[in-house]
């Protein structure tokens, strides 16, 4: 009795649990079509996008190297600070090109004293011919002798003047606004006159400037895609940046330039762009991912990354359920990714419904039941009304076997 008691809650729970028993399978004892998940798709304009490698690089950089040799004595610089063009940063000892000067001015006075009395030799000699008293050689000579000493005299100021050049070029000032790196000297060193190691960098960091490398390949087949391809006006053509650790930096930037020159090593040009830092995030030598937009492709398909897999030759597919509800294999051509979707250009058209779960269960030529994706399905007819009496019937038995 006992046993049959638990026969009767087991048949009681297979009721409930598959409501209307083999009256679900086809006619003539074959299983119903597989239910599958399909996606609708339809054509759209799209902006098609690079993503390109580059390292971000200082605007302008500049490298602070003696213009004249000598001690260097102070360092009025804090490492790692923001100066202006014209700030002081290093001194050099003065005293030997202060005397320099002061030598060349001696010079100068002697020069000019000299040209002072040969002015008036020649103004003397110039009356006296004009007395008939002097001769003509004599007037020439004097006239000669104040224009060499004239000259003498310009001469000297221009010594004068390179002197206090060098002078002036022992107080190393900012070439440039910037940030200045670490000193690589100390006062106390002796520098010469356009040495090969710079005494400090300065890095000009807002604006900040990203050059990244495209293959020639790439960009002859932008080009090939023919003016239909091309940006329209009033598109957006920004530039993101993806940092190393895999998030976007907040401000976007705008091409600038591209190097007219293809690198016979690598094969790649490089392209520069130009970015807002005002907090000075990006560092020089950081990598980078750019994203540029290069082209729009007219009523593309955005097709469901997890609806395209790959054949044996590595080729992308995807099963497409028809109008009678059969499903077709279609190989796919395909642009680029775009965020969880495919961007096709052959092989899928507007209205397709592409398969994107149930992929296991089927294969090109099965019969399909399709469901779009984000719709509940439909419960077949007597599915409720089946399951409410099974269900009944084995708590019905559940509770005669306590009893």
């Amino acid at each position: 009795m006992a046993t049959l008691t638990r026969l009767l809650v087991l048949a009681g729970v297979i009721a409930a649990t598959f409501p209307g028993g083999l009256s679900a399978q086809a006619p003539g004892g074959e299983m119903p079509p597989p239910a599958v998940t399909v996606v609708t798709l339809k054509a759209e304009d799209v902006t098609l996008t690079a993503s390109l490698p580059g390292r971000v690089v200082a605007s302008a950089e500049s490298e602070l190297r003696p213009q004249v040799g000598g001690l260097i004595v102070e360092r009025l610089f804090d490492e790692g600070s923001l100066v202006a063009e014209g700030d002081p940063l290093y001194r050099i000892d003065p005293r030997t090109y202060e005397a320099a000067v002061a030598q060349a001015q001696a010079a100068l006075a002697q020069a000019q004293a000299q040209a002072d009395a040969a002015r008036r030799e020649a103004e003397r000699v110039v009356t006296l011919r004009d007395r008939r008293v002097a001769s003509e050689q004599t007037q020439d000579s004097a006239i000669a002798e104040r224009d060499a000493a004239e000259a003498a005299v310009k001469a000297a100021e221009a010594q004068v003047l390179a002197a206090q050049i060098d002078l002036d070029r022992t107080t190393i000032t900012a070439p440039i606004d910037g940030v200045i790196g670490l000193a690589q000297v100390s006062p106390g060193a002796l520098v010469t006159a356009g040495q090969e190691t710079p005494l400090a960098v300065i890095r000009r960091i807002d604006p900040i400037r990203v050059d990244v490398t495209q293959s020639a390949a790439e960009i002859i087949r932008w080009q090939r895609m023919g003016p239909e391809a091309a940006l329209p006006e009033g598109t957006d053509r920004t530039v993101s940046l993806r940092l190393a650790d895999g998030s976007t930096y907040e401000h976007t930037g705008s091409m600038t330039a591209a190097e007219p020159h293809v690198d016979e090593t690598t094969g790649v040009i490089t392209l520069r762009m130009e970015f807002a830092n005002p907090d000075g995030f990006l560092l020089p030598g950081m990598f980078v991912l750019a994203d540029i937009p290069q082209a729009q492709l007219k009523d593309a398909i955005l097709a469901p990354q997890e609806g395209v897999s790959r054949d044996r030759r590595g080729r992308p597919v995807a099963m497409v359920v028809n109008d009678q509800n059969v499903v077709e294999e279609r190989a796919l051509e395909i642009a680029q990714d775009r965020g969880v979707n495919w961007v096709v250009t052959d092989g899928l058209a507007p209205g397709d419904r592409v398969v994107v779960a149930g992929l296991q269960k089927i294969g090109p030529g099965a019969t399909v039941v399709p469901q779009e994706r984000g719709q509940e399905p439909a419960a077949p007819d007597g599915q409720a009304a089946a399951g409410a009496p099974a269900e009944q019937a084995a708590a019905e038995t559940a509770a005669t076997s306590g009893n």
